[in-house]
């Protein structure tokens, strides 16, 4: 007859899964391969890679008044900027489970920085967002998102992020001061007179050899060193210098730094200014600007929203060793649901919408498989929110050399294109310039979808133009021309 304890031994050894703790279990650590160690580790190195995104989101949006003049607080963007992505990556690592992080979406922030907020209002801007959001959730919830996905051809997938990187860095150089406008003559020139002339732009320079030298090396954290090690030398050089900016309204400085002058704080830790909490117009714009520019706004942010992060979770699911032969991964649709609830969380924080991260691939190096990961990345998020005063000191030259590489990184996607159809060539190629020659994300799209719709109907190609795809491109048609139809209908 076998003893208790022979009995207890047995069973632990026919049941494994005793043996484990309960966090192992929710997790799924073992099962994937992991430790908790490795998740912790794999947490911290993803919050290195992407916390450039504390200081970056407050110096896009922050640099940009709205059609009536306002603009939103440096510090007060830090506080949501770590506040949202800590709360929603959280939520992603419990529920979705997935060593994937969350935060405000390069393209989206400056889509609203340099365009939306060209029509409307800060507070109406965000209630787009929050819209955007909303559909999100709902095409995840119900099915519709992977249906849709289907529905646009990959090439233009893929245009449209190297559309958007390319988008970036422009906004990067011209944030800079590397690139101005001129007098006269071509619309833009190198530097001031065509040449570099100004020590900002040199630490612009600086930053961005820097940061490229340690991505090309795969320094985890390689861009926010470059930023941080640039901010140094800025706050060097302004204290021989005392330059001042070159917006400021009473004694401009064109030699000078673009936002403000990199100076030591009086203090480095601050309680978190949570005063944009809310502050948002869900249909404010719809009064604004009309109907139907502002539903071809939220197509655009919905469209950004919806390629980016589905491409962006499907690569790291394949880097986490997670994905499917047909691409899925372990609760995909959770996935997609908590992803739109970060676009409604950023909305409604003054946050910009919440994406998941490209960067968190260097997590998932370091050895990050399950959710365990994301949520330590979320509190390392939710810690920064106390140092806006310290994050504050970082230059704009600084944040506008990591926008170059971003940008650099986004539009190595172009080797998936095969360019030989000159039916495919042609859309492409249009999506990806009409980005940063028209400063617009909506305008590439648009574009694109036109001309593949038009010249595969033109050259007897038109059934395989999905008839989602002839929708989108009439209502793109008519945003095109809504001035001279506005003025029409009005008349």
């Amino acid at each position: 007859m076998m003893s208790d304890v022979s009995k207890a031994s047995d069973t632990t050894f026919r049941d494994p899964d005793r043996r484990r703790s309960a966090l192992d279990r929710f997790f799924e650590i073992t099962d994937r391969g992991s430790s908790v160690r490795q998740e912790l580790r794999g947490g911290i190195v993803a919050f290195v890679a992407m916390a450039y995104i504390v200081v970056l989101n407050p110096l896009i949006l922050g640099g940009s008044a709205d059609v009536e003049g306002n603009g939103l607080d440096f510090a007060q963007l830090t506080a949501v900027t770590g506040l949202v992505a800590g709360v929603t990556t959280i939520l992603f690592g419990v529920v979705a489970r997935l060593p994937f992080a969350l935060a405000a979406g390069l393209g989206m922030n400056s889509f609203l920085a340099v365009a939306v907020v060209q029509e409307v209002t800060w507070p109406e801007a965000m209630g787009l967002v929050i819209i955007n959001g909303v559909i999100i959730v709902v095409l995840g919830a119900t099915g519709i998102r992977t249906a849709i996905f289907h529905a646009v051809p990959a090439q233009l997938k893929v245009a449209i992020t190297v559309g958007i990187g390319l988008f970036i860095a422009f906004i990067g150089f011209v944030n800079s001061g590397f690139v101005t406008r001129t007098p006269e003559g071509p619309p833009v020139q190198l530097g001031q007179g065509g040449s570099i002339s100004s020590l900002p732009t040199l630490v612009f320079i600086f930053a961005l050899v820097l940061i490229g030298v340690l991505v090309a090396r795969r320094v985890p954290g390689g861009i926010l060193i470059g930023m941080v090690v640039a901010t140094v030398l800025a706050i060097v050089i302004q204290a021989f210098a005392h330059l001042g900016t070159v917006g400021d309204p009473e004694n401009p400085d064109p030699q000078g730094w673009n936002l403000g002058a990199p100076e030591l704080p009086g203090q480095i830790v601050a309680l978190p200014d949570f005063s944009l909490v809310g502050a948002f117009d869900l249909f404010g714009a719809f009064e604004r600007i009309g109907m139907l520019a502002a539903v071809m706004l939220v197509f655009t942010l919905v469209f950004t929203n919806f390629f980016d992060a589905m491409g962006t979770m499907t690569g790291l699911a394949r880097n986490a060793g997670l994905s499917q032969p047909d691409g899925t991964f372990p609760r995909i649709r959770s996935a997609f649901i908590v992803e739109g609830i970060g676009a409604v969380a950023g909305g409604g924080a003054s946050a910009s919408s919440n994406t998941v991260f490209v960067d968190a691939a260097a997590g998932i190096a370091e050895g990050a498989r399950t959710g365990l990961a994301a949520c330590i990345t979320g509190a390392l998020f939710l810690l920064s929110m106390f140092f806006a005063p310290l994050i504050g000191v970082i230059p704009m030259e600084a944040g506008a050399a990591a926008l170059v590489i971003v940008g650099a990184m986004m539009v190595t996607q172009v080797r998936e294109i095969d360019m030989t159809d000159f039916r495919v060539s042609l859309p492409v190629f249009l999506t990806m310039v009409t980005m940063p020659l028209t400063y617009s994300i909506a305008n590439g799209i648009g574009v694109g979808f036109i001309s593949w719709a038009v010249i595969h109907a033109m050259t007897g190609r038109a059934k395989q133009v999905h008839w989602l795809l002839w929708v989108v491109s009439v209502g793109f048609l008519l945003y095109f021309v809504r001035g001279p139809l506005t003025a029409l209908l009005g008349g």
